[in-house]
């Protein structure tokens, strides 16, 4: 699909626009007051959301971020403490949120493609103590964007979840890319969620709606979740225009991903022939790509600057480190002229 920008954008998946089917969605959908629970285009969402990943009950959310929040909001009491891995999204990424709505920290692990040691994570459960804070949740997040799109095996998920058990606490999975983690694993999402005892998904990144994505879980945390939505400002009113395009997020997108994740892995296989590039191959796993330039070439900067005169655009994350990443609107000749692009700069 030809990119809406004429630009071979691979800075993220969230430069995806709506499909022509997306946008036809929107025109035509039923809408009602979402916070009565009136909006059916919103309830019929929630229902296939939930359907998918195996939950009784699940949420319209505004973003990936506003999810992870009330989820974790609706789990935890101030004074509480989070375990999750070291690059998760949710500890580096969120603007410090738990800490400034819920009066909760988050003890991080450093993990290894984003799993972090179930010996280390048990082990950092908190003893009753009372100088210690309580441990309420172990978070995960998959596909693990810092760790280059990586998945969670599912036998990790299971030992994981076991642990949690043992200890009476609650598993939170940050699942802005689930279905990028279940289409490169040949299963369903709730074949992974089942390990959960709720779950975040974004419908904005490779599944091309415009905006949103859900929460779910138990009727009990959903009921949670909608008063942590309202109080944060995230109770809309007809929302189902935005439904809409998410319905077919859920029921066609989802089906394409192992497209993207094809392309990533011929576009991170051509990056590693170039001299000066350093790309851990093993790590792609979906459709994320991060890799660096060698000491003596180009760096991270220098080498997107000269690819942006070409019209591709991609994010340099520090001096060496880049980080791209296909999605719907990047083709096979896309990646054919960011290999050419790359490969002439770096000569030069």
């Amino acid at each position: 699909m030809p990119s809406p920008n004429g630009l071979i954008d691979l800075r993220s998946d969230t430069v995806t626009h709506p499909t022509p089917e997306m946008r036809e969605a929107m025109y035509r959908a039923e809408v009602g007051d979402d916070v009565y629970g009136e909006d059916p285009t919103v309830n019929r969402l929630e229902e296939i959301a939930a359907a998918k990943v195996g939950k009784e009950a699940a949420v319209y959310v505004t973003s990936g971020t506003m999810g992870n929040i009330v989820s974790l909001l609706s789990q935890t009491t101030r004074g509480q403490e989070i375990i999750c891995e070291a690059g998760a999204h949710i500890f580096v990424n969120e603007v410090g949120n738990l800490a400034m709505f819920g009066g909760c920290q988050m003890r991080a692990i450093k993990g290894h493609y984003g799993a972090m040691d179930p010996a280390e994570v048990e082990a950092a459960i908190r003893a009753e103590n009372v100088h210690y804070p309580r441990t309420a949740l172990i978070a995960h997040e998959n596909t693990n964007n810092a760790a280059g799109g990586t998945i969670l095996p599912l036998d990790y998920l299971a030992k994981i979840k076991g642990i949690a058990e043992n200890h009476n606490i609650k598993v939170h999975m940050d699942g802005a890319r689930l279905f990028n983690a279940a289409a490169g694993l040949g299963v369903e999402p709730k074949d992974i969620t089942k390990y959960a005892d709720t779950v975040q998904c974004c419908l904005s990144k490779g599944l091309c709606a415009p905006m949103g994505g859900f929460v779910a879980g138990t009727k009990e945390f959903a009921k949670e979740a909608r008063r942590y939505r309202k109080a944060l400002g995230g109770g809309l009113r007809q929302s189902g225009i935005a439904a809409a395009a998410g319905i077919i997020a859920l029921e066609k997108m989802s089906l394409r991903l192992g497209e993207d994740h094809a392309r990533a892995k011929r576009l991170a296989t051509g990056l590693a022939e170039i001299p000066g590039m350093d790309v851990d191959l093993d790590s792609v796993q979906t459709n994320i790509i991060r890799f660096s330039t060698k000491e003596g070439y180009l760096t991270a900067p220098e080498l997107a600057a000269k690819c942006k005169e070409q019209g591709i655009l991609f994010g340099p994350q520090n001096k060496r480190a880049i980080r791209m990443v296909t999605h719907y609107y990047i083709s096979d000749a896309d990646v054919d002229k960011t290999l050419a692009a790359v490969r002439e700069a770096m000569a030069r």
